[in-house]
């Protein structure tokens, strides 16, 4: 049991290796993972269409970042989200022209420019943001929020934003 009082989540036969030796655990998580990665994609592309019919799906993430840390570098959105620097040009051009983002002269390096939302893109991401979260909270509302909180760090650790305990033990 866990400290909430119940069952951690299991699937049958994940404590040991299967018949082909491969650990059932990881068997489970790879196939909850697709799953989940499958309607985080489908969902992506309704909230960019939500923000601006244009708007690629990938993109979102793009706001989603400029939102939360403020303007940034090209070079840091393509290192952050594990792109080349192409793909990185190629998607905030768009979202220029969609007058969603503009970019300004790197007062540290006047040689570098950062990226930052517009008052629009500003404004049109934080209705669709806002919605989202309701859509979360509807969907969460009978979880703890302990629950929730402990979802958003294992979340955060898997994708290696949070390297977790520094106890120098094996990941």
């Amino acid at each position: 049991m866990d400290n909430t009082g119940r069952e951690p989540y299991e699937p049958e036969g994940s404590r040991t290796e299967g018949a082909t030796g491969v650990d059932q655990a990881f068997l489970a998580l790879e196939r909850e993972l697709a799953v989940f990665l499958r309607r985080a994609r489908a969902s992506s592309g309704e909230m960019a269409r939500e923000v601006h019919p244009e708007l690629e799906p990938a993109a979102y993430g793009l706001l989603v970042r400029l939102a939360d840390a403020g303007p940034q570098r090209a070079t840091d959105l393509a290192a952050y989200f594990g792109v080349g620097k192409a793909t990185m040009s190629r998607q905030l051009r768009a979202l220029e022209e969609l007058g969603l983002v503009t970019r300004a002269p790197d007062p540290a390096d006047g040689r570098a420019f950062l990226v930052e939302l517009t008052p629009e893109g500003r404004e049109r991401f934080r209705r669709v943001r806002e919605a989202r979260r309701n859509q979360y909270a509807q969907r969460l509302a009978a979880w703890e929020r302990s629950e929730v909180a402990e979802l958003a760090r294992l979340l955060r650790r898997l994708n290696g934003t949070d390297p977790g305990p520094r106890s120098g033990s094996a990941p």
